[in-house]
């Protein structure tokens, strides 16, 4: 099947990147050197996969789902030897190695492969890639980047901030896309921490637990949510240790915060 007679399959979350401008700024974020080996997830019809060819990476090994797109795409890129190609779910498929990740990322798994690239918390990847360069939903992408008290800080923010530091490169406007998505998008460079950066693995379990019994009331405040973690005067201590108030709320938290807290809830177990 050729691109031409290929049709967009919306169960696929397939839109088009068609701006060059914005494929230039994704290129650009991924400082590309010959030492570098890209995994491109979701190449499509091959538009940045033929910018990252141009590039100086030594090699783009490219993850696509769609059976109907594989033969457009080695037909298209048969002659450059650097090319290879795995045909398979991304989130269930070993993955080729890399030391980066560019990815026009289908929104409807933006978490499983958040989850699957840059690891868990209290889980990181081992092998951290160097560079992320992802185009998602801008409103995960906000939600990812965000500081504490605005409106898109979550549990995702923290998680995403103790693993790795999150910028914005660009936001990308429906118009960009073939077809135009009905949501704004935003292209985000994520650079996860090296190992020796990384929260102790016990430290990330007691974070991770604090956000999920936290953020499951994002509402209320920490007084309520946190009531029973420890004897109120001992949990009282910890929070200003931490330079916490208990009548905060959760999306008011640090992440730093969040792992004083942890910490001292460790201690007190210990």
């Amino acid at each position: 099947m050729t691109f031409a007679a290929h049709r967009t399959r919306k169960r696929f979350g397939q839109h088009w990147l068609k701006d060059d401008s914005v494929l230039a700024k994704i290129l650009a974020a991924a400082e590309l050197s010959p030492a570098d080996t890209v995994l491109e997830v979701g190449p499509g019809r091959g538009a940045l996969t033929r910018q990252l060819l141009a590039s100086m990476a030594s090699a783009v090994a490219a993850v696509e789902l769609d059976r109907d797109l594989v033969e457009g795409l080695e037909e298209r890129f048969a002659a450059d030897p650097r090319f290879s190609l795995t045909q398979g779910d991304v989130l269930a498929v070993p993955l080729p190695e890399a030391s980066i990740v560019v990815a026009n990322i289908p929104y409807n798994i933006t978490g499983p492969l958040l989850e699957r690239l840059v690891g868990r918390l209290d889980r990181p990847r081992e092998q951290p890639y160097r560079r992320l360069v992802l185009l998602m939903q801008q409103e995960v992408a906000e939600r990812i980047r965000a500081w504490p008290g605005s409106s898109s800080y979550s549990a995702l923010s923290v998680r995403m901030q103790l693993l790795a530091q999150c910028r914005s490169v660009c936001p990308v406007p429906p118009r960009c896309f073939q077809p135009p998505p009905k949501v704004m998008s935003e292209v985000v460079a994520i650079d996860p921490l090296p190992p020796d950066q990384r929260l102790d693995p016990q430290l990330a379990r007691t974070v991770e637990s604090l956000l999920r019994r936290c953020f499951a009331a994002r509402r209320k405040m920490l007084r309520n949510t946190l009531a029973g973690a420890a004897e109120a005067d001992q949990l009282l201590g910890l929070c200003a240790e931490a330079g916490i108030g208990m009548e905060q709320r959760p999306q008011e938290v640090a992440p730093a915060q969040w792992v004083a807290l942890a910490a001292g809830l460790n201690r007190l177990n210990a």
